[in-house]
Parts: structure tokens; sequence; C-alpha cells
């Protein structure tokens, strides 16, 4: 293999080509207040990487360099699974319809909302966009992380690590919420460490974990990752965007589902409280004694699974814990409401020996009662009393041939399983 070798290379100013035009751009030195790379104020000249097969530039020229000068090469561990992320520097959209000058931090950022940052996120997760320091998606973002983030935000130029906090305001990870980002910058070496991912909202109630939307090799990904990185994890910032429509963080979450972990046993957060609303608005009032509140209880768990069901959801469906679907049809009010509470639970199963010839009791006239009105009462020639007739076990026997039983399963006298379907 052909060893690389290093030239100094200095850009043509009236060069119109994408080498000269690309390295004018990464080379040009930004203050820093405006997202400029620090250590591009000591050098005019950019190190290329440039082989005897003519080898583009590539996002580990920089660090090639940086071994070249001799200030020691990062070394990839094993321990660390994940790759690593060198990220590009400010520099206008490329081939975009509003391809500019770089946008200076402290300008009125555009305004967007957290579900247009997710639905931006998700297009690039959609599609696959390959990593790179160098090339630019069809919208005209650069494909790292940092260019992802710049995407997802709206900015309208593309941001690095070590400018993108100056579009947000600071916040604690309690209070992430989908859309914000999470952002480790490294100063001293900017390549080697710094990244930044977008939180898309918890994936378990113990908030160790969450779903990521990252650019990262080999293309954008979406994946629940512990909080807040795998590697470097303390160092990482929670921001809020500053131009978020309807202010940086009110009291209702945003509308994007924030993940199943955040309901549940243990939880306790603004979300909680917004199904809650949202619950008794589709019919749940008589769920909730105190009404909605941020901690879970059962009440929680009870009015989802009665409007699961009432949608038509049965087992995991219907499992009172809100998916996806659940939180969409609540949020847009479109789905069927909670129906009014019926004549509330069956009555214990009072043991087949109230059930045999010559016993009389209140349960032989409840279940003459049942049968009746389930529409199995036409053995019946007097009405049921509490009396055990051959009138009672015919009319058993049609209810239990009517689910489907032969044989001892349709004798004509009630197990449990015959009177849990009588009163459901």
């Amino acid at each position: 293999m052909t060893v690389p070798v290093f030239e100094e290379y200095e850009p043509a100013a009236d060069c119109g080509c994408a080498g000269c035009a690309h390295q004018r751009r990464t080379a040009a030195a930004l203050p820093v207040r405006y997202g400029g790379h620090p250590a591009a104020h000591g050098a005019r000249r950019a190190l290329v990487l440039v082989t005897a097969a003519g080898m583009v530039l590539s996002c580990g020229a920089a660090e090639a360099a940086a071994a070249a000068a001799g200030r020691g090469a990062r070394a990839d561990t094993a321990a660390d699974p994940q790759p690593t992320h060198p990220q590009g520097a400010v520099g206008p959209l490329n081939g975009g319809a509003a391809s500019g000058p770089p946008a200076a931090p402290g300008t009125a950022p555009r305004t967007t909302t957290r579900a247009d940052i997710i639905d931006r996120a998700k297009k690039w997760v959609s599609a696959k966009v390959p990593y790179s320091m160098a090339a630019y998606w069809s919208d005209g973002y650069r494909q790292d992380c940092s260019g992802y983030v710049s995407m997802a935000w709206n900015l309208g130029s593309n941001e690095w690590t070590g400018s993108l906090a100056a579009y947000g305001t600071k916040i604690a990870r309690a209070d992430l919420q989908p859309g914000d980002m999470l952002l480790f910058h490294k100063p001293a070496d900017p390549t080697v460490g710094s990244h930044v991912t977008l939180f898309g909202g918890w994936t378990d109630h113990t908030h160790s974990h969450y779903l990521a939307y990252e650019q990262t090799r080999p293309n954008t990904r979406a994946a629940t990752t512990p909080m807040a990185y795998w590697s470097d994890s303390s160092k990482y910032v929670a921001y809020r965007y500053s131009g978020l429509a309807g202010g940086t963080g009110g009291s209702e979450p945003a509308t994007v589902f924030p993940g199943a972990g955040t309901f549940g046993p243990g939880a306790d957060n603004a979300y909680v409280t917004r199904l809650g609303k949202l619950l008794i608005a589709q019919g749940g009032k008589r769920f909730y004694a105190t009404g909605a509140g941020p901690r879970w209880t059962d009440a929680d768990r009870r009015a989802t699974q009665a409007f699961q069901l009432a949608q038509g959801w049965r087992g995991a469906e219907a499992d009172g814990i809100p998916g996806p679907d659940t939180w969409s049809l609540l949020l847009k009010g479109t789905g069927r409401k909670i129906p009014a509470a019926g004549p509330g639970p069956a009555p214990a199963y009072p043991g087949r020996g109230v059930f045999q010839p010559g016993q009389s009791n209140s349960h032989v006239q409840r279940l003459g009662a049942q049968l009746v009105k389930k529409g199995y009462g036409k053995h019946y020639r007097a009405g049921p009393g509490p009396r055990w007739t051959e009138a009672d076990r015919r009319n058993v026997e049609a209810f239990q041939q009517a689910q489907g039983w032969r044989g001892r399963a349709a004798d004509g006298y009630p197990g449990p399983e015959t009177w849990r379907r009588l009163f459901a």
C-alpha cells in the first residue's frame, strides 16, 4: 500500500474548482466567537493529505496531520465499541437554496417546533445518509454530526461542535425533551472525541437510556443509547434550541412521542400529566379521583387501557402503557372515546355446587336472569327462579354450545369460564 505523503498546499485565490473552494472555506480563520477553529488562527496554510493515487480529502486528514507534526496520533481502543466522531467547521450550505455565508450566532434564530426537528432528523435516518466531513447532502448540509444537528435545527448554515451551543440554552439533563441536543466539544483538540446527538425521548423509566438521533459511521441512525453517550458521557451538556416555537420549555411537553420509558411504574414527569389530561378529555375522568398528575399511578394505567380497548385493541396492544399510536390518537382527538362505565365487574363465581338438582339460592336466579339477558332463555316457561331446574341446565347448555364447546364442556352446568363469559 502506498504511504500517504503530506504536502503544504495553498489554494489559489482565483481558482474555482471544488477542491480549492473547499480548502479556502475550511481554512478561513473565523473569529472564535463566531465558531472559528481556535487552531486556525495560528496558521494560514492547510495540511492536505495527498497520495500517489490522488486520494480526495478525508475526515481523517486532521488526525494524520497532527501525527506528522509530532503531536502524537490518537489510538482507537477496542474498549469503546463506538466510532470516533471528528467533525467539520462552520461553513455555508453547499448547493442548497439557502446557500450563503455562515450564520453568525447571536442573530435571531429561525423558528421551529420539536415535531419539525424530529421529522427532519428522521428523514436522514430513513435515507441512511453516509457519514462524511467533506460531502454535503441534497439539502445542503454537511454529512457529519454537527451538520446533522444544524439541519435538524434548521440553522441555515453548517455549524460545528464549537459553535452549536450559541444557538441553544443550557438545560439540566432531567429536563431533556425531544429535539434537544447533547453536546461534547473538546476545545483543545476538537477532532478527537467531540460529538453531538439529538435527544429523541427516554426509553426506560430510570432515564438511563434514550433514543439518540445522530450522524455517525457508516450512516445516520436512531438507536437506544446510554445517557449521555457511550464514551465521555459525563462531558456531554444538554442544550435546547433558542428558536423553539412556543418558548424554550413550557409546562406542556412536546407532541412527539417521548418513548415508552416515559410512562409506567416509577415515572414522574410532565408527559404523564399530559397523558392524564388527554385521557380525561376522552372520557376517562372516572378513573381519576383527584385529576391528572405527573406521577404514574394505576389510574393512568387503567384509563390508558380503557382507551386502548375502545379502539378495538387487545392483548399487548391494550396493556395500559401508551405507545406511539395511543399517543397520536389522544393528541389528535381522533380515536374512539372511552365508553361510560358499565354495570360493574362480574360477580364472583359461587362454585359449581350451587347449580345442582334440588339447589335453591340467589345465584341460580341471577344466572337465569343473565341467560335471558344474553338471549338464552327459551327453555323457561315462567321465567327464571331461585330453584335449579332442567330449564336452567338446557339454557346453560345452549350458551356453552354457542361458545363452540362440546362434550363435557357443554354439559349445562356452569363452571368459572361459563360464568365469566355470561357476565362479561
